[in-house]
């Protein structure tokens, strides 16, 4: 499914699945890593989901929204 970035703030970007079912949040934190999250509701086709994840490039917090973006279930990668 289609992303669409919504918000972009000093230190913050975020995405919206099309379906608006969806977000992907990547801020940058005080300590100079990076909080990537992802928040699902319930309405979404797989169901509901959480996960939040602290790296420490901005490159690889990338790749984690790349990954999520693409259909990687991040609550089935942790269990």
């Amino acid at each position: 499914m289609d992303w669409e970035r919504t918000r972009t703030d000093d230190g913050l970007t975020e995405w919206t699945r099309a379906d608006g079912y969806a977000t992907i949040r990547l801020r940058r934190r005080t300590d100079g890593r990076f909080a990537v999250r992802l928040d699902r509701l319930h309405q979404a086709d797989e169901g509901r989901g959480y996960a939040f994840e602290i790296v420490d490039t901005r490159s690889a917090a990338e790749e984690l929204v790349e990954s999520w973006q693409n259909g990687a279930d991040p609550n089935e990668e942790s269990a």
